[in-house]
């Protein structure tokens, strides 16, 4: 199922038209009308928003069965992987689903590419350890520069951002409470 029939799908279902979710997202009409025929791919800042309109983690967009994640184990070679529409970041989750109360993903991002085209902030905290390459996080009015080894905790209610200033592929380790997939 694509990523706009699903928002489509739950916004009919919790009885809502497009200008209600619009309202509720601070999104324009004709924006979530784009989303959900699939034209333009949301940003995250925007899924984030959709979701939290209709109530759901943005997980609930991405495919999610059930019965999955019974095992505990999550092998390297079956990670899922998820990359947002309108984003270079690639998120593999760690965690064996997205219903946990913890979200573990590690990402992946090529150089002079970001997690968000713009600042994000949610409920929780998150923090993150860089495995390789370089990144600038921004948190706030604060700018700190991450090497390999180096790790950082974040208040995720102040808008965010992080970006691979180096060059080569940056690759991190987040672990973020409540789960923000």
């Amino acid at each position: 199922m694509r990523l706009g029939d699903k928002i489509r799908e739950l916004r009919k279902k919790k009885k809502m038209n497009i200008s209600q979710l619009a309202q509720a997202t601070g999104l324009s009409t004709g924006l979530i009308s784009q989303i959900e025929r699939d034209l333009v791919g949301p940003s995250v800042a925007s899924l984030w928003q959709i979701s939290q309109a209709l109530n759901v983690s943005i997980g609930y967009f991405f495919d999610e069965r059930p019965g999955m994640g019974k095992n505990p184990v999550v092998r390297k070679d079956r990670r899922k992987t998820i990359k947002l529409p309108g984003g270079n970041a690639v998120y593999d989750l760690l965690s064996p689903d997205l219903n946990r109360k913890i979200e573990f993903i590690r990402v992946a991002l090529e150089p002079g590419d970001a997690n968000n085209k713009e600042l994000i902030f949610h409920e929780g905290e998150e923090c993150g350890i860089v495995l390789q390459g370089k990144l600038l996080i921004i948190h706030g009015d604060k700018e700190y520069i991450l090497e390999e080894g180096d790790s950082i905790y974040l208040d995720s209610s102040i808008p965010h951002r992080y970006i691979n200033i180096g060059s080569e592929v940056a690759v991190s380790i987040w672990a973020m409470t409540p789960p923000s997939f």
